[in-house]
């Protein structure tokens, strides 16, 4: 027996978000990993500038970790994922079925989110030749992933970069072209303060910053380079290269933003500040999001306060001469960011609502707070360091650089809740407070399925009935809304708009009493007058009533119909030619039609 537990609203909240192609060579979508193991897949409509969702997976897990990952030749991104169930898994999107099929699921450990397991870290060569997924402690496993003769993913086995007594804090995969894949790792080792009992070994323990390369000759992992960071270094950011840029990364840390690369002197640049942030406080970098273009490139940085910064690099070869921070705007803390081939910014909040923007501008015009590259080796890395250096700024209340487009609602984070009726309707609603800081809302739930109104079409005066039918019985959605009046009935066809149909051989001058498509791909009018066959090549068969008789009830399916005609029954069958032939009739005894004879019961006549 198996139990699976769904919740009656998806969730809103976002733990990580990755852009890419996933199921169309030049699709602009994103995936976000929701908090209750939910994949969605999220592509912006060109048309309206919304976020759509075009797909939504239940994983049935803790998910850790989503990255992007795309062979040599091959158009389209697979995502990685890891999460608590101690595999790597690699999914593809099927545009068919519209969800994420498995490709490969590999068990390295156990279950459960534990340090020593890995899948809290996931890092993607930029080449798509291998795959580093890390633990919060001492473990890390290399997969080489590759094409079989069918051009299918293939997955090596696991091939071990182990370090024991190594607290991991962030890895990324470096942009090195055709070389041998290279990842780096920011470590610490506190081998050394574990056995000191007195605590002074902690306060020389140095964080590192090291490069692991994997010889693709050899068919193995080397710890190829590890140099000194600072202690407050929290996040990772590659640099493009490969001919594209100096390659190397940029390491995020409180109050500063450094590059560093093998065989290159540090460049490190203060975060600007805002007017009246005290200098004894840090300033924390929280997300980053990359840019890049064919010879253009920059990187979005933001802080714990929201402020997004734009850092560039001053480039000659492959050698950084100068690190600039500017600031770029103000948003609110995001959990991840998302920058677009066609100007889009996804940022996912951390509390609050998300947001979809649209780039109006990169931040270039003069008189923007910017922070040039610093080299006093006599500056530490604390507040007061970086207030001597860096210049101040005021937020502004609204983006500068950016136009909001979409705003996906999401409840993250309730901090109350309160279910009553005080709008008397007879059914409670749920009062939700929601958000931190000014961010914070009182949202009302009510029960039911929220509907999106696609169209809008008036109608000439008050239906009294409406059918919804297929133009073949082959096709996923239907075609044609039937809608009948008290003397007319109106034939809409269901496209990009709702227009309305005069050839579609339904009567127009008599209300609709029954209408579907039949087996044959033949539509079907029942009105007061007789019956109508309208045939897939547009003829139309008619029987009429008998004598001055008129039909009152109907009731079909795609092969039967059933018509009641004053104390009497009538019953038609498709026949093998495709024609509507009527097979039985059975009297009712008194008059049905006076007692109000209802469908339902002509449905049981069709049993």
């Amino acid at each position: 027996m198996h139990f699976v537990a769904f919740t009656l609203q998806r969730p809103t909240a976002i733990i990580k978000a990755v852009y890419g192609q996933f199921s169309a060579p030049k699709a602009q979508e994103i995936v976000v990993a929701r908090q209750g193991g939910v994949l969605e897949l999220l592509r912006p409509d060109e048309a309206t500038g919304k976020l759509v969702s075009v797909a939504a997976t239940a994983t049935f897990s803790v998910l850790r970790a989503i990255a992007p990952f795309r062979l040599t030749g091959v158009p389209r991104d697979y995502l990685v994922v890891g999460s608590d169930s101690g595999t790597l898994t690699v999914l593809e999107f099927d545009p068919t079925a519209n969800e994420f099929i498995r490709v490969h699921c590999e068990a390295f450990g156990k279950t459960g989110c534990r340090r020593g397991v890995p899948g809290q870290y996931i890092a993607c060569d930029p080449r798509g030749r291998a795959v580093m997924v890390a633990a919060v402690e001492k473990q890390k496993a290399v997969y080489v992933m590759n094409r079989d003769a069918t051009s299918s993913l293939t997955i090596s086995s696991p091939l071990e970069a182990h370090k024991a007594q190594t607290i991991v804090f962030d890895i990324v995969a470096l942009d090195v072209g055709f070389d041998n894949p290279t990842f780096a790792a920011l470590e610490l080792d506190y081998a050394e303060a574990d056995q000191d009992t007195s605590g002074e070994a902690i306060e020389e323990t140095e964080k590192m910053l090291t490069y692991y390369e994997l010889d693709l000759g050899l068919n193995h992992v080397t710890r190829r380079w590890s140099e000194p960071v600072a202690r407050t270094a929290n996040l990772l950011c590659a640099v493009p290269g490969g001919g594209e840029g100096p390659s190397g990364v940029l390491v995020c840390g409180e109050n500063w933003v450094a590059y560093k690369h093998e065989g290159h002197a540090e460049v490190r640049a203060p975060l600007p500040r805002r007017a009246g942030f005290p200098p004894e406080r840090g300033l924390l970098v929280t997300c980053t999001a990359t840019h890049r273009q064919r010879e253009l490139f920059f990187f979005l940085v933001q802080s714990e306060l929201g402020d997004l910064y734009k850092v560039t690099l001053d480039v000659s070869g492959d050698r950084v001469y100068d690190l600039a921070v500017s600031v770029f705007d103000a948003l609110f803390p995001a959990a991840a960011l998302c920058i677009t081939r066609t100007g889009l910014l996804y940022a996912g909040a951390e509390c609050g609502d998300h947001a979809l923007f649209q780039f109006r501008g990169v931040g270039d015009e003069a008189g923007v707070a910017t922070a040039r590259a610093v080299r006093d080796p006599e500056l530490g890395d604390d507040g007061f360091s970086a207030a001597k250096v860096a210049p101040t700024f005021v937020p502004e209340n609204r983006p500068r650089n950016l136009t909001l487009l979409d705003e996906p609602m999401s409840l993250c984070a309730a901090t109350d809740v309160v279910v009553a009726d005080l709008a008397h309707e007879s059914t409670p609603q749920l009062y939700a407070l929601c958000g931190r800081g000014p961010r914070s809302s009182l949202r009302v739930l009510r029960h039911g399925v929220a509907v999106a109104e696609v169209a809008v079409s008036p109608l000439p005066g008050r239906p009294s009935a409406v059918w919804t039918v297929r133009g073949r019985q082959d096709e996923p959605h239907h075609r044609y809304i039937i809608v009948s009046f008290t003397n007319a009935t109106l034939v809409l066809s269901v496209g990009e708009t709702v227009e309305e149909v005069t050839d579609s051989g339904f009567l127009a001058s008599a209300p609709t009493l029954e209408a579907c498509l039949l087996a044959d791909n033949a539509l079907l009018q029942v009105h007061a007058g007789g019956i109508r066959h309208v045939g897939a090549d547009t003829r139309v068969t008619e029987w009429k009533a008998p004598g001055a008789r008129h039909i009152e009830k109907a009731a079909s399916n795609e092969r039967q119909v059933a018509v009641c005609i004053a104390g009497e029954v009538i019953y038609f069958e498709l026949d093998a030619a495709g024609a509507l032939a009527e097979t039985a009739s059975k009297p009712v005894g008194g008059n049905p039609c006076r007692r109000q004879t209802s469908t339902m019961c002509l449905r049981e006549a069709l049993r």
